[in-house]
């Protein structure tokens, strides 16, 4: 068996930063997002994805992908949002296997009055943190994990 190549000490800054920063930003957004407008954190992104899809609504499959989410987790989730009023299941006409998930009236009022209060925290918590340089360097760096990891998942 072969020693395991550890991390060095900027190798580890770099996870830890990563880990610890991603979980203390998506808490304190998701309180702010809870205590603003009764959003999830997960629900705001579900609704914002489906705001901002062409007649608001998506497939389960390509909400799911976009979510970066299985089907089964979205199919919960859409659950508890329907019993709120939020989305809306639908069928596809032309496919009885497969299934939409569409904003309802009601979310999109939920949503229109979260959003201003999200960009907030966004900003408070995040991006007025970093200077522009910073920002787009970490944006460069998300831009070539994300590259990664979803080539890694594609089937050749």
């Amino acid at each position: 068996m072969t020693d395991p190549h550890w991390l060095d000490d900027v190798e580890m800054r770099a996870w830890l930063g990563f880990v610890r920063t991603r979980d203390l930003i998506a808490a304190a957004v998701g309180r702010d997002s809870s205590r603003e407008s009764n959003l999830t954190y997960v629900e705001y992104s579900v609704l914002a994805y489906l705001a901002s899809s062409p007649d608001h609504r998506l497939t389960f499959a390509d909400l799911a992908a976009k979510l970066e989410w299985s089907q089964s987790r979205l199919s919960h989730q859409i659950t508890r949002m329907e019993k709120r009023g939020l989305v809306a299941r639908e069928p596809i006409p032309d496919d009885a296997r497969r299934t939409a998930a569409r904003l309802t009236p009601r979310g999109t009022d939920v949503l229109s009055t979260a959003a201003p209060a999200h960009v907030d925290s966004v900003r408070r918590h995040m991006v007025d943190v970093l200077d522009r340089e910073q920002l787009a360097a970490l944006a460069d760096i998300y831009d070539t994990l994300l590259a990664h990891h979803r080539k890694a998942a594609t089937p050749d």
